[in-house]
C-alpha cells in the first residue's frame, strides 16, 4: 500500500449515526401526529361555531331555522359550508329544530373518539 493515509467513515461510525437519527425519529414522530390531530380537533370547534352563529344569525333575521344548509350560503350567512376536517368533507349531521321546520345545529358525522374521549358527533 502506498503511504496515503485513507478517509472515510467506518461501518461502526455510520451505524451510529443511523442509531440516533433513528431514535430522534422515533420520539419527534408520534408527537407530531399528535400535532395534526389537535389542529384537526380546534378547526372542527370553529367550524361548528361559524355554522352555529349563522344559523342563530339566519334565524334572528328570516324568524325561522334555514331549510338547509345551502340556504346559509345562498343568503350569504357563510360564503361556503366549511369542511369537517375529520371526514374531509362538508357534510353535516343536521339536528332538526323542535316543533319546526329547519337546521337547528349541526354535528360531525364522525364516530371517532377526539383526545377529550368523547365522540366528535357529540360535539
Amino acid at each position: 500500500m502506498s503511504n496515503k493515509k485513507m478517509s472515510g467513515f467506518t461501518i461502526v461510525e455510520l451505524l451510529v449515526v443511523l442509531s440516533v437519527i433513528a431514535l430522534l425519529l422515533s420520539i419527534i414522530t408520534p408527537r407530531y401526529f399528535g400535532k395534526i390531530k389537535e389542529g384537526q380537533e380546534v378547526v372542527l370547534k370553529q367550524n361548528l361555531a361559524t355554522i352555529r352563529h349563522a344559523i342563530d344569525q339566519y334565524y334572528s333575521d328570516q324568524g325561522m331555522y334555514p331549510t338547509n344548509l345551502n340556504s346559509l350560503k345562498e343568503k350569504r350567512y357563510l360564503r361556503d359550508i366549511p369542511e369537517d376536517p375529520i371526514m374531509k368533507n362538508q357534510e353535516w349531521q343536521i339536528i332538526k329544530a323542535p316543533n319546526e321546520v329547519g337546521v337547528y345545529d349541526v354535528k360531525s358525522r364522525s364516530n371517532e373518539i377526539s383526545s377529550n374521549n368523547n365522540m366528535y358527533s357529540e360535539w
